[in-house]
């Protein structure tokens, strides 16, 4: 064989070999399209992207167009789907770690919860997530979680006893509406708008953009400060496809995720901002409660799902961080 064609088809084998293992990973996530977790993952493709060179990059599919955060974290250990951001809620089931940062009132704020989980605490939960199939990237802010109710505002705790409030698919969240005196509705976030017109739950819980987006704001009017959660998103890669890469690539992929993050927060800050107003200017009636009796009334919580000592000293070394 002469030396140009030769030197032609070694060029062809090295494109083919780069175009094999080219990968344009897809990530679901619920929220719509212009959503600051969607914008966020978007964001770190686009760092992936330029530092492959073009190799890999990501496509992300809002609006639960892949199936709700209990269905895609299926998908992503058995590596039909790349990655998923999700609510840490929906893995307390899966890894146990998990649980600590969804607890009622551990944080004590946005800039102590942000602190917590940049450090080696946060570290330690997403490595915990290895064991079930899934690499954890970064945690992403979702804001402070509250009620909003179709037919009455909460006031105070005695207002939550015998309200159906719809909450995310875990255990955890049942045991904290039982706690206040609540009726818990696991459902679907996808399903939660057409719940409240139809007068299934009487209530729900989330942040303010959410209850911004989801237009859940048209149905249910009151909206009740008790910021009872501060449970963070979490950026999950199938451990399935993640050892397929190279030690370069994975390096690459975590870098841009954490590096996503500040990026998120920014989005996320402005977003809380513009949905309150949207959501005040709807016509929601803002209440602002007393948060100790919620606070009192969350002990059983804590007795029943952090028993592990391992736990017990998470939540202590949490609250110690100043």
């Amino acid at each position: 064989m002469r030396p140009i064609a030769r030197s032609i088809l070694a060029s062809l084998a090295a494109i083919l070999a780069v175009a094999a293992h080219a990968k344009e990973f897809r990530s679901a996530d619920v929220h719509p399209l212009d959503y600051p977790t969607v914008l966020a993952v978007g964001y770190m493709g686009k760092l992936i992207s330029e530092r492959t060179g073009g190799r890999h990059g990501v496509k992300v599919f809002g609006n639960s167009a892949l199936g709700g955060e209990k269905d895609t974290i299926e998908q992503v250990r058995i590596g039909a789907l790349d990655m998923i951001r999700i609510n840490v809620a929906p893995m307390n089931n899966v890894v146990p770690e998990t649980m600590v940062p969804t607890m009622p009132f551990v944080f004590r704020s946005t800039a102590h919860m942000r602190k917590v989980l940049d450090g080696p605490i946060g570290d330690e939960i997403l490595r915990a997530c290895e064991k079930q199939g899934l690499v954890g990237l970064a945690f992403y802010d979702s804001g402070s979680r509250s009620f909003y109710t179709v037919k009455r505002p909460i006031r105070g705790l005695a207002d939550m006893k015998g309200m159906k409030i719809r909450v995310q698919q875990s255990d955890l969240w049942v045991a904290m509406m039982q706690a206040l005196g609540a009726n818990a509705t696991p459902m679907p976030y996808g399903e939660v708008y057409t719940a409240l017109k139809t007068g299934l739950v009487d209530g729900a819980e989330n942040n303010w953009p959410s209850y911004e987006s989801s237009r859940h704001f048209e149905v249910a009017k009151f909206y009740a400060i008790t910021e009872h959660s501060l449970a963070p998103e979490i950026l999950l890669f199938s451990k399935k496809i993640w050892d397929t890469l190279s030690a370069e690539d994975q390096e690459i992929v975590r870098r841009a995720a954490k590096e996503s993050v500040p990026y998120m927060r920014k989005l996320w800050d402005e977003r809380e901002e513009k949905s309150r107003k949207i959501v005040e200017g709807g016509g929601s009636r803002i209440v602002t409660v007393e948060k100790k009796p919620f606070q009192d009334a969350m002990k059983p919580v804590y007795d029943k799902f952090i028993t592990d000592p391992g736990l017990k000293d998470m939540i202590r070394r949490i609250q110690a961080v100043k």
